[in-house]
């Protein structure tokens, strides 16, 4: 899955990608960074 990553400022894959579940119910999905290894988060299924 490709999120956004703040450090390298741009898309990049998602390296150890889990779904979780959001306070307000909604899915998202967490991973790092491949490249710096920086924390990334994406919003959705």
């Amino acid at each position: 899955m490709e999120a956004y990553c703040v450090k390298c400022k741009s898309k990049r894959e998602m390296k150890d990608a889990r779904e979780v579940t959001m306070k307000n119910g909604k899915k998202a999905r967490t991973g790092a960074c491949q490249v710096c290894g920086t924390k990334m988060f994406k919003i959705g299924g």
